[in-house]
């Protein structure tokens, strides 16, 4: 009989930030899949406004973890981000006026971001990470 192995997740979500999605993906790819001392330490040090959206978002999943299974003490070492998505939000609709009485479109984009963290299994500490 193998021995049951069990892993806890949480997950934050912050809504309605004020920054494309397509800028706000370039981080989140940077750090998707990594545990999550590395990618805070990561995230700290990039070079884009969007990082600190995505570590206020990081460190608020870690924040519920702990929380969630208060019984538990966990380490950011022992801690991988498993999921990080950055869907796209509403978008605002502005006008820009152009010369001769015209006007040019403005869309003002919004995101969502979802991060779920997991707790590394045995398994996957052997295997993956």
């Amino acid at each position: 009989m193998e021995p049951v192995i069990s892993t806890y997740q949480a997950r934050a979500v912050q809504k309605y930030i004020r920054r494309s999605p397509r800028k706000l993906r370039l981080v989140a790819d940077a750090v998707r899949g990594m545990r999550l001392d590395k990618a805070l330490s990561t995230l700290k040090f990039m070079n884009k406004a969007g990082a600190l959206d995505v570590e206020k978002v990081v460190r608020s999943a870690l924040g519920n973890l702990r929380d969630k299974f208060d019984e538990v003490s966990f380490d950011e070492s022992e801690v991988v981000l498993k999921t990080i998505m950055v869907d796209e939000g509403p978008t605002l609709k502005r006008i820009q006026p152009a010369p001769q009485g015209r006007a040019h479109p403005i869309r003002k984009r919004m995101s969502h971001i979802t991060v779920v963290v997991s707790t590394i299994d045995e398994l996957n500490e052997n295997n993956e990470v």
